[in-house]
């Protein structure tokens, strides 16, 4: 009865492990406990760290996959014996039944295959294969969340280059003067780039702890330009400005509010701007 509890235990850990993998890479908005306890501890440990995001993201998938062998392990630990059949030359040699139970999770998980250690019971011919499935689709999982997250970088760092750009152009000073058509494109563009920023983050928010050196393309440090030109375009006489201006206010409203909501420790802050340049350890520009 104790061995069957513990095979129930480690088929707990093996739920536990997709669960966590389903929040953090197929539910939009959500973030696995795992993945938001490593992001934000080592986003912390290193001081903010460039570094940070990309080597948390490794640090999930090593835990993920550790935890699914120990998972596994479980599983057969209580029918070792008897329930894997060893080679002749060796069953005087082999170690301990959860060591045993360990090596034979690595080696499926791992689909090496060496051909040593085979189910001899029923149900374990069908477990077993299913723990090679799972190392298999574990490597997809972290190959395709590595193929997801860069992309949705790469976009920050293009927007906060672009707001960097317009800052230097003196685009805030020259918006008044523009064409009312083209002062409106401007601000519409800004605007559906930071719309797609604040998805972004909401949808892969371990982008949040990828922080860039250059403040050219650290979004925390360009973001108050698209705050101003939203307030310049304010003080248009022209209506179709003034909405391409409120429009890219709310933009940038909602995406700090994100920020605040799932980042910032400050709960309340009445300038989340600030505290996300802050968090991110960068000037406003």
């Amino acid at each position: 009865m104790t061995g069957w509890l513990v095979t129930t235990l480690g088929a707990a850990v093996v739920l536990a492990v997709l669960l966590d993998i389903f929040h953090t890479l197929a539910n939009p908005g959500r973030q696995g406990l795992v993945s938001r306890w490593v992001h934000v501890g080592l986003w912390r440990v290193s001081g903010r760290s460039s570094w940070s995001g990309p080597v948390a993201m490794l640090t999930v998938i090593g835990v993920w996959g550790l935890v699914a062998v120990l998972g596994w392990a479980l599983i057969y630990w209580p029918h070792v014996d008897g329930g894997f059949t060893f080679p002749a030359e060796s069953s005087a040699d082999h170690g301990p039944a959860f060591l045993d139970a360990v090596y034979i999770s690595l080696v499926t998980i791992s689909t090496l295959g060496f051909g040593d250690v085979f189910p001899a019971t029923g149900w374990l011919r069908i477990v077993n294969p299913l723990e090679a499935i799972f190392g298999f689709a574990l490597l997809t999982v972290a190959v395709s969340w590595v193929l997801q997250a860069y992309p949705a970088v790469s976009r920050r760092r293009v927007l906060s280059l672009r707001l960097s750009g317009l800052g230097r152009a003196g685009a805030v000073d020259a918006l008044p003067g523009l064409a009312p058509a083209a002062a409106s494109t401007l601000l519409h563009g800004l605007a559906a780039d930071i719309v797609i920023a604040r998805v972004d983050l909401g949808d892969y928010a371990e982008t949040y702890f990828f922080r860039e050196n250059d403040e050219e393309s650290a979004l925390p440090a360009t973001l108050g330009i698209a705050g101003q030109l939203g307030a310049a375009a304010g003080e248009s006489p022209h209506p179709e400005v003034q909405l391409a201006g409120r429009a890219l206010l709310i933009a940038v409203s909602d995406l700090l509010d994100v920020v605040q909501d799932r980042f910032l420790r400050e709960s309340g802050t009445p300038n989340p701007m600030a505290a996300y340049v802050r968090d991110h350890r960068h000037l406003p520009d």
